[in-house]
């Protein structure tokens, strides 16, 4: 837990709760996070006892005690643990009451690589070669602190524990294989040259990208030299035939009109949407992906919609529509998605091809250096 207070992350690990239960196994101190000062007054909750957390009257109760502030910091002295109902989470919890005082939010303050340890078993199978665990893990790492830095300083914390951002399990996400990985990569970020300034990047990474990974521009609308998409000959070999390709999809027109108005609102002036159309796609070897659709309404206007956030649209999990790498086919009152292919939105590192090409004898910086072009690794501390 000793490293720079730049170095430490805030999770949110759920939001808008009206109550919650923790558990800390050793000594732990409460602190008035908006003071720094020490709580005094608190309930005596003995060592690996439930603290219960609600919200009465405006303010936070704490195992039966209200207390005057509104943002906590739950500091557990060695092992630096704290359970969250039914995950264990390393670092601090803080817990700070909503503008509306009747919800708060639970976070998970910690050092970036106790945190890495609770993200890179979770997004890459913790068996996997060492070398693309370290490539997962150096990517995992500039990503979160690019986020934390581009993001951050506007909101009471970094990152979400979900796939918006990284998925983060904690410690149930650790593995011996795991720590060497993040332990042998420590402080270890990419960067690029951007506007005559070698700086971190979001380094995004996805599962299988299908064959070719995709200009991030065309997904997430930003600009880096090193995501601009290169050939990937080596997730079809790692990626179980199921998962590369993915099943015929069928939803109504009703239904496609409903989730996208759902998700963006604006649509609502097409009236009902009665028909999406394929505007621009990225062509590769064999196979295609959809970065534009064009929505007509039934008042006749229309707009577009990126092809990444129209699949996240109708198919939130993703785990449906698995990417944007698909055709459709209009079939009566339904839309078809047929030849579907990769899992996630393309853009940077493919897992899957990472661990093909570790098998082909590639180390962590050769498997970096060719799904980020330009990019170079940099000892931050």
């Amino acid at each position: 837990m000793d490293i720079e207070s730049k170095f430490w992350l805030r999770v949110l690990l759920s939001e808008n709760l009206r109550n919650c239960t923790l558990t800390v196994p050793s000594a732990f101190h409460l602190t008035d996070a908006s003071n720094q000062s020490a709580i005094t007054e608190t309930p005596f909750v003995g060592i690996g006892e439930p603290i219960e957390v609600r919200t009465a009257n405006g303010k936070l109760v704490i195992s039966g005690r209200p207390l005057d502030t509104g943002r906590i910091i739950i500091a557990p002295a060695e092992p630096f643990i704290v359970r969250a109902d039914r995950d264990d989470y390393r670092g601090k919890i803080e817990l700070r009451l909503n503008p509306d005082g009747k919800t708060f939010n639970v976070i998970n303050h910690l050092p970036v690589e106790a945190y890495l340890a609770g993200v890179v078993g979770a997004e890459m199978p913790k068996n996997w070669e060492p070398e693309a665990l370290k490539a997962q893990a150096i990517a995992a790492r500039t990503y979160c602190l690019f986020i934390k830095k581009r993001f951050g300083t506007n909101r009471s914390w970094d990152l979400r524990k979900t796939a918006a951002n990284q998925v983060y399990l904690g410690i149930r996400a650790e593995s011996r294989q795991v720590w060497k990985a993040v332990n042998r990569t420590q402080g270890q970020v990419l960067v690029c040259e951007q506007n005559g300034i070698k700086d971190i990047f979001p380094a995004y990474y996805s599962s299988s990208c299908g064959g070719h990974t995709e200009n991030s521009k065309n997904v997430f609308g930003d600009s880096y030299a090193p995501l601009c998409g290169v050939s990937c000959p080596y997730c079809r070999d790692v990626a179980k035939p199921k998962y590369f390709f993915w099943p015929v999809v069928k939803l109504s027109k009703t239904d496609i009109s409903s989730r996208l108005i759902r998700r963006y609102p604006q649509l609502k002036a097409l009236g009902e949407i009665t028909n999406v159309t394929v505007q621009n796609k990225s062509e590769y070897d064999g196979f295609s992906r959809v970065t534009m659709v064009r929505l007509l309404g039934s008042n006749g206007r229309s707009d577009r919609v990126r092809g990444e956030d129209f699949r996240l649209a109708l198919d939130p999990t993703g785990n449906i529509i698995r990417s944007a790498s698909f055709k459709l086919l209009e079939m009566q009152d339904n839309l078809a998605f047929l030849s579907g292919r990769g899992w996630g939105h393309g853009v940077g590192l493919c897992q899957c091809g990472a661990e093909g090409m570790e098998r082909k004898g590639h180390t962590a910086a050769g498997i970096l250096a060719y799904y980020y072009p330009g990019s170079k690794i940099t000892q931050i501390y």
